[in-house]
């Protein structure tokens, strides 16, 4: 059976782990769960891209070399994933050998073929974007913020043959609209591509910069960090062995929107056709994280830290935010006062305290142990049955469309409908009731409780994976390793024995 194959971008080691980092990654990783518990063998990769002139001006400036710079900031993005329960199975870094040596091979096969030439260029050169730009670039005659300082040069660079394949991309995406998700970015690319494709140049005289990988056929040379750094998602896989059609194509390259037109959209499947490589299946491009409607930055000071949110929510609070709040695909804004609104309403009110009650009432009504239902099923027992039926059922195809936040509250529906039922049903009042349609009336509504929460952990469990299996260990049982039968209704917990009363999401001031 061939992997489920999932990357993230690699991240750039200039940068600092951000809230835009970490939803990308809590986003593949719920995807790559997801997978798993439908019983896909997954392949999930994310890595750091670390060569460039940036990387080397940072470490000169931090005065040591651009390997230790770059083992400093893996360190970083290593542990933000650790922090984050990030379920990656691979983690590559460009400037691993296994890296270095497919990217070389790569470009001696296209230089073989006469797909790449050297020649003389003059024009524009941005150092913050590591790029040459034209003049069709400047917006009313000034050249974008983005790009940063822009100087002209002149100089003898290598450049891929990208502009004799554009008619066969415009085809290509025209032809698979699973190609991008959602469909509407494959307009932004279309867009892009009414323009005449320039030729790429992928090199940078060493004299200029030292940091990156050597062109095999012309050592005076690095590659450019672009054609270097999409080379990742191929070089983890074994391209060139035996072993990479077991993964590739990739089922998803979860990307920002920023890096979609031209990086991912342009380069990268022109670069795989180049070489006779399949194209991944969909390239999953999501929005930013906004702070009233505008894109964090530093220079306005409204970036978050998501490591001190983790800190101090947890892990999977902090996951259920992002994945409850930013509908796949479109931009999202973020603010404290929301994600506590969240995390007191949602997490804590719903599902923290019906976890609470429901342990509580099954150690002083059944002597911790899960009843079996003993009496027959009324209205209010049909209905929570049917609501969970339903929410089940509209849960895979959720899913499977990537409508994660809708899929999250359909679940919190279901568990207010928990809750609304244990209102109705009042067991602290059938407690006290002696008769014996009282006591089965009891034994069925703890046991319906359970047997509900415990099919809105297993639905829960892509996002929030610590919390569901905290939930079913308290509740009698084990978090599945795949869906399987599990979200059926069933008499499993009956008999089982419930854990100690715990709180799964403290008050801020409690931590």
């Amino acid at each position: 059976m061939k992997n489920f194959y999932i990357t993230t971008a690699i991240d750039y080691a200039n940068g600092s782990p951000h809230l835009g980092h970490a939803y990308e990654k809590v986003l593949t990783d719920v995807i790559a769960r997801y997978a798993r518990m439908s019983g896909k063998s997954v392949k999930f990769l994310t890595g750091l891209d670390e060569h460039g002139q940036k990387v080397q001006q940072s470490a000169q400036k931090s005065g040591i070399e651009p390997s230790k710079f770059c083992d400093e900031q893996a360190e970083k993005f290593v542990s933000m994933c650790g922090l984050l329960e990030i379920s990656n199975d691979d983690y590559i870094r460009t400037s691993q050998p296994r890296h270095k040596e497919v990217v070389r091979k790569i470009l001696q096969d296209l230089f073989d073929k006469g797909e790449i030439y050297k020649a003389e260029y003059k024009g524009f050169y941005s150092a913050r974007q590591e790029q040459f730009l034209q003049k069709k670039d400047m917006v009313d005659g000034k050249w974008p913020e983005i790009f940063g300082e822009v100087s002209e040069i002149t100089e003898s660079n290598y450049f891929f043959r990208l502009g004799k394949y554009q008619p066969w991309l415009v085809e290509y995406i025209k032809s698979h609209e699973d190609f991008i998700f959602p469909r509407f970015r494959a307009k932004q690319v279309i867009e892009f591509l009414k323009e005449p494709l320039n030729d790429l140049c992928i090199s940078r005289p060493r004299d200029r910069l030292e940091w990156g990988i050597p062109l095999p056929f012309d050592e005076n040379y690095v590659t450019y960090v672009w054609f270097d750094a999409l080379v990742n998602y191929i070089s983890a896989v074994g391209y060139g062995t035996e072993e990479f059609g077991k993964y590739w194509p990739a089922d998803f390259h979860v990307i920002g929107k920023d890096i979609l037109v031209p990086p991912h959209s342009v380069y990268w499947p022109i670069m795989l056709h180049a070489i006779g490589a399949e194209m991944p299946k969909s390239l999953l491009v999501h929005g930013w994280w906004l702070s009233s409607g505008e894109k964090m930055s530093k220079s306005l000071g409204n970036v978050v830290n998501p490591l001190e949110l983790v800190d101090m929510f947890g892990a999977d609070a902090f996951r259920y935010f992002l994945m409850r709040e930013m509908n796949v695909g479109q931009d999202s804004d973020f603010s404290s006062d929301l994600f506590l609104t969240r995390y007191t309403s949602d997490l804590g009110n719903d599902l923290g305290n019906l976890l609470s009650r429901l342990l509580n009432m099954t150690q002083r009504y059944a002597d911790s142990t899960v009843p079996s239902p003993d009496a027959p099923d009324g209205e209010p027992e049909i209905t929570l049955k049917k609501q969970a039926a339903d929410c089940a059922a509209e849960y895979f195809k959720l899913c499977d469309g990537m409508q994660f936040h809708i899929a999250l509250e359909r679940i919190f529906g279901l568990i207010r409908g928990i809750n609304r039922y244990a209102e109705l049903r009042a067991p602290w009042k059938l407690a006290k009731d002696e008769s014996a349609e009282g006591k089965a009336l009891l034994k069925t509504t703890l046991f319906t409780m359970a047997e509900s929460l415990r099919i809105s952990a297993v639905m829960l469990s892509p996002v929030m994976p610590a919390i569901s299996g905290k939930i079913c260990s308290h509740i009698g049982c084990e978090l599945p390793k795949n869906f399987g039968n599990s979200l059926e209704w069933g008499e499993t917990l009956s008999g089982k024995k419930v854990g100690d009363k715990v709180i799964l999401f403290p008050r801020p001031a409690e931590k």
